[in-house]
């Protein structure tokens, strides 16, 4: 397999039925679906600035196994902005760079995630799916609430 050196860069955006600060505050709340970290196989999380972050994954295709998972808290902007690294076998060891912001949106939450500096190819671009899912559970947790 080559390694390519071109990068791609993922933009998704959600409205939660939620408060900004409500909805910031779950983004660090492994207990609340919708975030990579939540029902990890094993978790190592410390929420704060230069904070590690480390979660393994049970793989369900592909004749299963685990997949781990690492980075680095590098912002954390009470309410506005959660900033980390990223990096697992689909970045193919490479750090990336999240980018969360929170906008209040009526009662709601306009909520952007942005993952930079992700392989070109088709593991990179499987990245789509994985955020899409996550995201589309969180709206869905918050949803329910009202």
């Amino acid at each position: 397999m080559t390694l390519t050196t071109k990068t791609i860069e993922l933009e998704f955006e959600r409205v939660i039925a939620a408060a900004v600060d409500e909805v910031f505050d779950a983004w660090l709340d492994p207990a609340i679906p919708g975030k990579p970290w939540h029902g990890a196989a094993k978790l190592i999380f410390a929420p704060e600035v230069d904070g590690l972050f480390y979660f393994r994954t049970h793989r369900k295709e592909g004749g299963g196994g685990e997949i781990s998972h690492y980075g680095r808290f590098t912002a954390i902007d009470r309410p506005g902005r959660i900033q980390h690294t990223f990096v697992s076998p689909f970045t193919w060891g490479l750090e990336s760079l999240v980018t969360v912001t929170f906008k209040g949106k009526g009662g709601d939450t306009l909520m952007n995630l942005h993952h930079g500096g992700l392989p070109d190819d088709e593991k990179g671009r499987r990245h789509e799916l994985g955020w899409n899912y996550l995201l589309d559970v969180l709206v869905k947790h918050y949803a329910g609430q009202r």
